[in-house]
């Protein structure tokens, strides 16, 4: 049935398709919120476990940043601790060889003072004298000095001994047993200065040897020890040698026997020069008082050169203990001191204990 609408229905059919159609709109709208509200929500936990992940992250920066270094462990703490100790020990031992050097230039100084003092006075007692003034004073009062200042030497020489002997057995740094071996050197060098002051006032005393032990004085030549027997030592203690330290030590050992003998040969022809100018025809008696004054003078004059015999000797014994020590490591020379101290002192314990012997009545 075809119905006309009037143009009032045709205006409310209008009306009624329109409300109609924008209801399904706002169904369709409603609709796809409520799908976009559903689909909405993994968003938030992707963003939270992002968070959580950074948040991750940075705990474990922190945490890496507060563990911070390493401790060491127990090997090298104790490694530490040693040298610790050990640049604290070479500082006393340095501060002690600083002391000591400036005691021994005090103790020399003052010696020379004595020794000037002791000229003096010997002048002006024996005004008048044989030879211009009476020696016998003077030299009295040097003897005395010497014989003190070595025993002090000697008790120094052994407190080295002892601190280098301490550094070899603890393997020391290279660096504190050079300073040790340094100062064993410049310890031998203060003997020689020592022996230079006794030698012009009273050679007789040094050549004799009374300051020696008796053991000592058996193998005493010129005024001290042989220089050669010092290269013995060191060749026979200061092992493994390398094949260029063994050229050097045998070329050294070879000039210095040479040297000896040449110091030898010319004091046992000082000592028949002077044999003979003693047993001469002039001091025959009754002789001529003139004569017997000259041939005093000559013998006076060739016995004036023992010291030059004593200074040489005490120069090689100086240069053969330094050119040692420069063929030498710092070790090895350590080594080569020790054994040559520890040969000396049983020199001296064997004339204790020969002096302390029982004897047969």
């Amino acid at each position: 049935m075809h119905v006309v609408p009037t143009p009032k229905g045709e205006m409310s059919l209008l009306s009624s398709t329109s409300s109609s159609s924008k209801r399904s709109l706002e169904q369709s709208i409603e609709l796809a919120n409520t799908r976009s509200d559903a689909a909405a929500p993994p968003e938030p936990q992707t963003e939270v476990k992002a968070v959580v992940k950074r948040e991750g992250n940075k705990k474990g920066t922190a945490s890496s940043e507060q563990e911070g270094p390493r401790t060491p462990d127990a090997k090298t703490l104790r490694r530490l601790a040693q040298n610790r100790e050990a640049a604290r020990k070479s500082r006393l031992r340095k501060k002690a060889y600083i002391q000591q050097l400036e005691t021994s230039k005090v103790r020399l100084t003052q010696m020379e003072q004595e020794l000037q003092r002791a000229r003096a006075q010997g002048l002006l007692v024996g005004g008048g004298g044989l030879f211009g003034g009476d020696q016998g004073l003077a030299g009295g009062n040097d003897v005395a000095m010497f014989d003190m200042e070595y025993g002090r030497w000697l008790e120094d020489h052994h407190r080295l001994m002892c601190d280098l002997r301490a550094a070899v057995q603890e393997h020391s740094p290279d660096v504190e047993l050079r300073m040790l071996v340094d100062n064993c050197v410049a310890h031998y060098d203060a003997m020689t200065n020592l022996k230079s002051i006794i030698a012009r006032s009273d050679v007789f005393h040094l050549i004799s040897g009374m300051w020696k032990t008796p053991a000592e004085r058996c193998f005493m030549w010129i005024g001290g020890f042989r220089p050669s027997e010092i290269i013995k030592i060191a060749l026979r203690h200061t092992e493994p040698l390398t094949e260029q330290q063994i050229l050097a030590v045998c070329g050294l050992q070879q000039s210095v026997h040479e040297t000896e003998e040449a110091l030898s040969q010319g004091l046992e022809a000082l000592y028949r020069s002077l044999s003979d100018t003693i047993i001469s025809d002039a001091l025959n008696c009754p002789s001529n008082m003139a004569n017997y004054m000259g041939q005093m003078a000559v013998a006076i004059n060739k016995l004036s050169t023992l010291e030059g015999f004593v200074r040489q000797a005490d120069n090689l014994r100086q240069q053969t203990i330094h050119r040692l020590y420069q063929m030498l490591t710092t070790r090895q020379a350590a080594r080569c001191f020790l054994a040559t101290a520890e040969h000396f002192h049983r020199l001296r314990s064997l004339s204790s204990l020969w002096l302390a012997r029982p004897r047969q009545e």
